[in-house]
């Protein structure tokens, strides 16, 4: 007999990852760096770093910190993972699902 995954059989952090979970940290990227935009205006798929949402190193420092913050799990600047775990608001949404302590 084979078990099928429904929602309320996820893992909470899976079903969070792909919609409320993708919000509230476009709502902590908006809120950490007092952005102008809207946080549904921020593209899932698009850069988070330089073209797309346009954010600097000193952003993603910020946005690491209140992830940590928020989240219970440190961001560290020398991780070799970075540059993929800030690609989007979709890559830093899956690692902290996959991550978070809170």
């Amino acid at each position: 007999m084979s078990t099928i995954s429904t929602p309320d059989t996820q893992p909470a952090a899976t079903r969070l990852s792909n919609g409320a979970l993708q919000a509230e940290v476009a709502q902590l990227i908006v809120s950490a760096l007092n952005l102008e935009i809207q946080p549904g205006d921020i593209n899932a798929a698009a850069p988070l770093y330089g073209e797309g949402l346009g954010l600097d190193s000193i952003d993603i420092l910020e946005v690491a910190l209140e992830v940590s913050k928020r989240y219970g799990f440190q961001l560290r600047a020398d991780n070799e993972d970075n540059v993929r775990i800030f690609r989007s608001l979709q890559s830093l949404s899956d690692h902290i699902a996959a991550q978070r302590t809170q």
